[in-house]
């Protein structure tokens, strides 16, 4: 009895290391079933204005606003915001509000884990205060102030097949009492006839939105182009018009008295159909305001403070991130035309140039 007891003792353990290993192996197997993923719950978004109290509710004018977002099982977040989605990899993050006033957003929020997801919205009311945060008054005579300026020297026929040399003489560039004059004359210089002045703020102030305010006074002259206008800073590596333009004040001689601010950007460029157009009476003779406040959702355009062409921007432009200045006064090109053989010179004054937030 003992040695049957034993054996049977033996058959049942191997037989039971046996169901062992195959139960092993077969959980293993290619017919197991895939780890389910949890969708995450619990979704909660905070907005914390920054200033915001029984007296400002909207906050204190900086439009700074601190989210908090949380979700169970989420791994990651994004946030809808004016139209940008914006990945978010921890639960805090701030978000600055550049339109001037006090303004309503609703936000979408989504919390992530692997494709699964959930949304949930937040709104919030915020204030904009107006703040200066460049300018360039021209006070100091001279050159342009380098530390905001770049002066561009270019041969004839560098963009727009334009007729003029652009130099870093004072002939051509220079700050006095109080006013940028640029001019172009009617000369002999290295590979061309005409002379003129471009400066640009690229590398040295760009931003995204705001307001720009331009006092200014064009050039008279049959062929004269004078601008202030904007580049996307991306230029370098997107090239134009894929980095977008934004043209504030431009006109030119042939059509005096009449300015054009326009927006390019791929397939509306060159001649594009975003573009507005007023009468300025005078402008060779006196300075008149010209400006654009720029948000995310519209670019609106203004003389004298005078609203005559409004852009409805969105995420599918190029005009969401930073952009830098340029003033310059070319000669003939495609748009300036045909220079008038009588011109000799011609100046284009700044009295300043003026961004808010």
């Amino acid at each position: 009895m003992m040695k049957i007891h034993t054996f049977n003792a033996k058959i049942g353990f191997v037989l039971g290391l046996f169901l062992l290993v195959f139960l092993s192996c077969s959980g293993s197997g290619s017919g197991s079933e895939e780890p389910v993923i949890p969708t995450p719950s619990n979704l909660s978004v905070t907005a914390t204005i920054v200033g915001a109290d029984a007296q400002n509710p909207a906050g204190d004018g900086s439009g700074k606003v601190n989210f908090k977002i949380n979700a169970t099982n989420a791994t990651s977040y994004k946030l809808l915001i004016e139209g940008k989605v914006i990945d978010v990899t921890t639960t805090d993050y701030a978000y600055v509000f550049k339109t001037v006033g006090t303004n309503s957003y609703t936000i979408l929020a989504s919390a992530y884990n692997g494709t699964q997801y959930i949304n949930t919205t937040i709104s919030v009311t915020v204030k904009v205060e107006s703040k200066l945060i460049w300018s360039d008054e021209f006070n100091v005579n001279g050159a342009p102030d380098p530390s905001k300026w770049n002066t561009q020297v270019w041969d004839p026929g560098h963009v727009n097949n334009e007729l003029q040399s652009y130099t870093n003489r004072s002939k051509n560039l220079i700050v006095e009492n109080g006013v940028l004059k640029v001019t172009a004359y009617r000369e002999d210089y290295g590979k061309g006839k005409f002379t003129s002045g471009r400066i640009e703020s690229n590398g040295k102030f760009e931003f995204t939105y705001g307001t720009i305010v331009i006092r200014a006074k064009v050039p008279v002259g049959v062929g004269t182009w004078p601008a202030v206008w904007m580049l996307g800073a991306n230029i370098g590596t997107v090239g134009w018009p894929a980095c977008g333009e934004i043209d504030i004040l431009e006109s030119v001689g042939k059509n005096l008295d009449q300015n054009h601010s326009s927006l390019h950007s791929p397939g509306r460029s060159g001649a594009t159909p975003d573009t507005g157009i007023i009468k300025v009476p005078n402008s060779s003779t006196e300075f008149h305001i010209y400006k654009a406040n720029w948000s995310a959702s519209e670019i609106k355009f203004y003389v004298d403070d005078v609203l005559f062409y409004t852009f409805q921007n969105s995420d599918k432009f190029p005009f969401n991130k930073n952009f830098y200045l340029i003033v310059n006064l070319a000669m003939g090109g495609v748009w300036g035309g045909d220079v008038d053989p009588n011109f000799t010179s011609s100046t284009f004054e700044i009295d300043y140039i003026r961004v808010y937030n």
